[in-house]
């Protein structure tokens, strides 16, 4: 920043310090684990990335440390900031393993009678271990592993965790640790594209967030343990624990990271598939909602926020829509993943279509990523439409990317409005609604505004990002698999047709390590961020 005062510095520099030592913590909590496994290289790589990454963190914290208390403008530049140093951080533990295990070692991690080698290997690629910490901390689930089961432990559970806090927040975790009182908090809390809370004070909504994530993750872990076992009885216990922990981790914070070969389609189960779709979709769901449900164990509060009500609309039209797309493609050459079972009447392969439709369109509109199809194979159609879905996102204050589905409709009721203005007279009082609220003039105008400007923003990065893959990917993929990919990319969500990997274009593959940092802060804080590098953060 060429003009930012030395307070502004000290106040950035001394909270991305902060966040850098919450990332050494959890990486001196995965030495744990990768010991456990006895994996004494990965084990090493994860105490060198630690004692790096909090030497600098705490630094940054003891220089800093009477630096003011961050205003709107530097919670911006440090959410912006802090989450791409944190990635780079994270890549530390990816670069390093690769490098400290020797290849006999890691040929161990390979399953028994698999015919590929570890995918570790790919992570001696800089690029590619940033991809894969990038991906992590945003929950966008998009992976440069091919064979995640040929990984450490010790790797699988950190690609795991930085999804699990990622998906909740960065700066959510670091403000409920600091337990930082006043604006300060606030101001943190609302650059990290959040604005719901749940109690007066932020400490206290944060940390309600993470009782309520822990919660749940504790009964997704035991649902999905039972329907693991079920489907593949042939696993030990303990490997059906580790698949049903990781699983768990991502599913609910909708980030997507598996520890399978082929994501949930490994399985081909429709019990686990069922299990994971309730998973998917409270992730999806704003905090505050979960909060007033389990407060007051009243369901219909699901139906009244405006919100929730959309996302399960959208998940029944999404889910039809979807699956006529794929049941018309039948007679067009399209073949399911897999043909097992007929029911009502169907052929084995219109249950098929349906059942992979149902669990790719909730996978993809609740930002999470899990795939049990392969939707490369898929029509034109399908994929549009489930592009579409990740476009938009679930519910803003809930683990989700995409635009929001709060945007998608202030913008509709805010076009309605503006329709209703023009047919009455100058002098008339119109107010808007919004779900409950019943706004003014000034306030629906913000608020339209704010939603149409950030979808609009979003819309054309999409676009650019579509235009420049198509150009590097090749002759093998369409302009719908590059609108396809950048689109999971920048909503955070991880399906793919095939594009990304460690073969990809270099160019490519930087794109989307900023696709995903954009879509996860929802532009405005990263265009804040380079702004204040180039003028400072003086008006």
């Amino acid at each position: 920043m060429r003009r930012g005062s030395r307070a502004d510095l000290a106040t950035i520099a001394r909270d991305v310090g902060s966040l850098l030592v919450m990332e050494s913590g959890l990486m001196a909590l995965s030495v744990l684990v990768a010991g456990v496994f006895m994996e004494l290289y990965v084990a090493g790589a994860f105490v060198v990335a630690a004692l790096v990454t909090g030497a600098i963190g705490l630094g940054a914290r003891r220089r800093f440390s009477e630096a003011p208390p961050p205003k709107m403008k530097h919670g911006m530049v440090i959410a912006a900031g802090g989450w791409f140093t944190v990635a780079v951080f994270g890549a530390l533990p990816f670069l390093l393993a690769a490098y400290l295990t020797p290849t006999s070692v890691a040929a161990s991690y390979v399953p028994a009678g698999a015919d590929y080698g570890s995918s570790l290997a790919y992570f001696r690629n800089p690029l590619h271990a940033m991809f894969e910490s990038m991906s992590g901390w945003t929950g966008s689930g998009l992976t440069m592993a091919i064979h995640e089961p040929s990984l450490p432990r010790g790797i699988q559970w950190w690609r795991s965790l930085i999804q699990y806090v990622g998906g909740v927040g960065v700066i959510v975790l670091t403000v409920s640790i600091l337990a930082r009182p006043g604006s300060g908090s606030y101001a943190l809390y609302r650059s990290e594209a959040r604005e719901e809370k749940i109690h007066p004070s932020i400490i206290s909504t944060v940390r309600t967030v993470w009782k309520i994530l822990l919660l749940y993750t504790a009964v997704s872990i035991l649902l999905l343990f039972g329907a693991i076992y079920v489907s593949a009885p042939e696993l030990p216990l303990w490997e059906v624990g580790w698949q049903a922990l990781n699983h768990a981790m991502t599913g609910l914070t909708t980030g997507g990271f598996s520890v399978t070969d082929n994501s949930i389609a490994t399985y081909q189960s429709p019990l686990i598939e069922t299990v994971l779709l309730p998973i998917m979709a409270l992730g999806a769901i704003a905090f505050p909602v979960h909060y007033v449900v389990l407060r007051d164990r009243d369901l219909g509060e699901l139906i009244r926020d405006t919100q929730t009500k959309w996302l399960l609309i959208l998940f029944v039209v999404g889910v039809v829509g979807l699956s006529i797309q794929n049941l018309t493609a039948l007679t067009e050459g399209f073949e399911p993943a897999w043909v097992e079972v007929s029911a009502l009447g169907l052929s084995a392969q219109q249950v098929d279509a349906v059942r992979d439709s149902t669990f790719q369109f909730i996978s993809a509109l609740s930002c999470t990523g899990f795939q049990s199809a392969p939707i490369g194979d898929w029509g034109d159609g399908g994929k549009l439409i489930v592009s579409s879905a990740m476009v938009m996102g679930g519910a803003a204050g809930s683990t989700v990317g995409g635009i929001k589905i709060i945007r998608g409709y202030t913008i509709s009721r805010g076009i309605r409005w503006q329709f209703r203005r023009v047919f009455l007279p100058r002098n008339t009082v119109v107010t808007g609604r919004l779900g409950d609220r019943v706004l003014d003039r000034d306030e629906m105008e913000a608020e339209f505004s704010e939603a149409a400007i950030v979808s609009m923003l979003w819309l054309i990065l999409l676009a650019i990002s579509s235009l420049v893959l198509v150009n590097t990917v090749g002759a093998d993929f369409g302009y719908a698999d590059a609108l396809f990919e950048v689109a999971s990319a920048q909503g955070n969500v991880g399906l793919s047709v095939g594009i990304a990997g460690p073969t990809m274009n270099p160019i490519a593959e930087g794109m989307f390590v900023l696709s995903m940092w954009v879509g996860r802060l929802e532009i405005i804080p990263v265009l804040v961020f380079f702004r204040s590098a180039i003028y400072g953060l003086n008006p």
